[in-house]
């Protein structure tokens, strides 16, 4: 998260007109990992859990005050945080064989990303529950035609589509580009700054008590008995 958050603040103070926020390899993101986080609160529970849920705020405050558009290139899997975090970027564009997932209630995690408000929102509560409370899984033509995706381009060619549509938003006006962002996006700041303070605290409460810890430790003993 600190990397993504430092790529974030070199892009807004340079001449970039947006930002292209892909990844390499055939995953997108996998999202928080229960043992890494499991590691850090067996530790110190009360300190670690409002770090890890700091980190996770500044991660999310990072997109919300970020000005350019952002363009999201996912050219596979989405999970957790990474499928979460995709209503706050402006464009979002999948390969065929990407899918989105945020099991929140699976991993024995709150929603966070903003995902409680901006998910019932773009896809309905019915379906935003159904991904958040029972990890429905989402397939890119599913996501398109619910709006979590504008497009899906075939995985041969994903790469040259994306370039070739990044181009064209390159050739515009910088300023253009981020005002018309701000039209869109200034109404949502205030709201989506107090679902993120909302959701990090929640995760913060959960991580700190006896049975959100334990509840992960089964997640991972139940995930090896899978094996």
């Amino acid at each position: 998260m600190k990397e993504v958050c430092r790529a974030l603040g070199n892009a807004a103070a340079d001449d970039s007109k947006l930002l292209l926020l892909s990844s390499v390899g055939t995953v997108f993101c996998s999202g928080l990992e229960p043992s890494y986080l499991i590691g850090r609160l067996s530790t110190d529970r009360r300190k670690e859990s409002s770090r890890i849920a700091d980190a996770v705020r500044e991660f999310v405050l990072a997109f919300i005050h970020f000005k350019k558009p952002i363009v999201a290139a996912i050219n596979g899997p989405a999970l957790g945080l990474g499928a979460s975090i995709l209503p706050l970027c402006d464009v979002v564009w999948a390969s065929e064989r990407a899918w989105f997932q945020a099991p929140c209630a699976a991993l024995h995690l709150t929603p966070s990303g903003c995902s409680s408000y901006t998910f019932p929102q773009i896809l309905g509560v019915a379906l935003a529950n159904e991904m958040l409370f029972c990890g429905r899984k989402l397939t890119a033509q599913e996501a398109c035609s619910r709006g979590l995706v504008s497009q899906v381009f075939w995985p041969t060619t994903f790469n040259q589509e994306v370039m070739l549509r990044v181009k064209e938003m390159a050739s515009c006006n910088a300023v253009v580009l981020e005002e018309s962002k701000c039209l869109v996006r200034s109404i949502l700041m205030s709201v989506l700054e107090e679902v993120n303070e909302n959701e990090c605290q929640m995760l913060k409460q959960l991580w700190c008590s006896t049975k959100g810890l334990e509840a992960l430790f089964s997640y991972l003993q139940n995930k090896a008995y899978e094996k």
